[in-house]
């Protein structure tokens, strides 16, 4: 026998749940004070690589984040009307791709007046690639590439976070004066929303930090960005995928936005470590998911008795044990069903109306407004993940 898969759908009413089975350029590069002086570049680079392999490198020197774990607290997510900031189109392609996650370390010397220059070099970058066999993409083979930077003005939330920037690969016909219109095999963008303050100061003055890098397009292009990155800013970049504990903030921080935009459902996807293996679609109705955690949300007067400005401040906090028990009353309702305890599993996949988001490290964001609440968590991740 092979893998298995059974689809859930649950509808709690009156308290009882009641289950359906389905078959179903002027932008800014934030400098600090600190300097650290630097031999050479290739030291540079050997050292950045070699932290990859957990040797130190002179960015281990600083504070860091080695001693810090994820938030157990967080900001509970709030509207952004992010249209008005970031343009249209720009806005509409973060919102259309699903997106492969990575983490990137600091970037040396990256500048973000320089966009043009660098649109050049990436471009001529990947036509020797390409010259040597090995950038080719193969829908667009005959013709050649252009890359393209830009900044996203708009997606900041703190002074310390560096501008968004936008890369964009489109093909180039091999026939010129031809009108076809230039086609885009690849995009990809660096963010830092919300980055550690703490770590963020104590970064060497040259150093730029992105921490989250999002990519959608050939794996072959994305590879040759990567090398051109850490060739020219002296950075590495490795896989970030979502762990069960980020999968399980998401189902919170999502359903905690259910009152302002609706997300009708929402969607898990667990594996349960069986012979043969066990995946369950669990999905519950958008209300019932919402009642369940307004009930496990805890009440300022229980924490004090503070004044009211703290108690307003402590309701628009999460806390990490109002979402153990938000996921403990999912895992309760399903257990009395069917006897099978998800405790037991790991949570693979999360799905609402707001986005999509696999352990495996892809992501789709569907809701501009609550983007931000979301890449949050996605950039602490980020900083976390990276070696120091």
């Amino acid at each position: 026998m092979g893998k298995r898969d059974v689809q859930i759908c649950f509808r709690f009413r009156s308290g009882t749940p009641d289950m359906e089975q389905h078959r179903s350029s002027g932008a800014r590069t934030p400098l600090n004070s600190a300097l650290v002086q630097r031999r050479s570049r290739s030291k540079s680079y050997r050292l950045s690589y070699r932290s990859c392999l957990g040797a130190p490198s002179r960015l281990g020197l600083t504070p860091a984040l080695t001693a810090r774990r994820l938030n157990t607290s967080r900001r509970a997510p709030k509207s952004h009307n992010i249209s008005e900031k970031v343009s249209v189109e720009q806005l509409a392609l973060l919102l259309k791709n699903e997106w492969k996650l990575s983490y990137v370390t600091p970037l040396y010397r990256f500048r973000h007046t320089q966009m043009r220059g660098y649109s050049r070099q990436l471009s001529a970058f990947i036509a020797a690639e390409k010259h040597q066999g090995l950038a080719v993409d193969v829908e667009a083979a005959q013709g050649s590439f252009r890359a393209s930077f830009s900044v996203i003005q708009g997606m900041t939330e703190t002074d310390d976070d560096a501008e968004t920037i936008l890369i964009q690969i489109h093909s180039k016909s091999s026939f010129p004066g031809q009108d076809e219109p230039q086609r885009a095999l690849w995009s990809g963008w660096l963010t830092c929303v919300y980055g550690n303050p703490e770590y963020l100061n104590s970064l060497p003055k040259d150093f730029t930090c992105l921490p989250l890098f999002c990519s959608s397009g050939s794996e072959v292009l994305t590879n040759a960005v990567k090398s051109w990155f850490q060739l020219t800013f002296d950075c590495c970049f490795g896989p970030l995928e979502i762990s069960h504990t980020s999968l399980q903030w998401l189902v919170a921080l999502w359903t905690n936005c259910h009152a302002e935009c609706n997300i009708q459902h929402l969607k898990m996807i667990w594996s349960v470590p069986v012979m043969p293996p066990l995946q369950i679609t669990y999905t519950v109705d958008g209300r019932d998911a919402w009642e369940l955690w307004n009930s496990v949300r805890r009440d300022p007067q229980e924490e004090g008795e503070g004044g009211k400005d703290e108690e307003e401040e402590t309701g628009s906090n999460i806390d990490i044990t109002e979402v153990e028990r938000f996921m403990q009353g999912l895992k309760g309702h399903f257990y009395r069903h069917f006897r099978l305890d998800l405790s037991a599993g790991s949570l693979k996949q999360v799905s609402t109306a707001l986005g999509l988001a696999k352990c495996n490290g892809r992501m789709k964001i569907s809701n501009s407004k609550y983007m931000i609440a979301t890449l949050t968590l996605l950039t602490e991740c980020a900083l976390l993940k990276m070696p120091m």
